[in-house]
């Protein structure tokens, strides 16, 4: 009966293992999960600010052609008969 119990006990030790290992497997595996995310993320931030910067370019160049259009205009209304 108390080789039995051994046995048993055994068994259990060995299954506690065997969880411990997969519970060790799951976190190492959830680490590189989130770490790929922050990557991401980190990629996302800095697409962002580049298009920010790209828009801020076009709304001065935008700008700069309005202020050209303008002078242009009045240029050309001068000739008019």
């Amino acid at each position: 009966d108390a080789g039995r119990t051994m046995g048993d006990i055994v068994d259990q030790v060995r299954q506690v293992s065997q969880l411990i290992t997969e519970i060790s497997n799951a976190s190492g595996e959830q680490s590189t999960g989130i770490g790929q995310i922050g990557d991401a993320v980190s990629q996302l931030d800095q697409v962002t600010q580049q298009n920010a910067a790209l828009v801020e370019e076009s709304a001065a160049a935008a700008e700069s052609l309005r202020i050209q259009a303008d002078s242009l205009a009045r240029t050309v209304a001068t000739f008019r008969l």
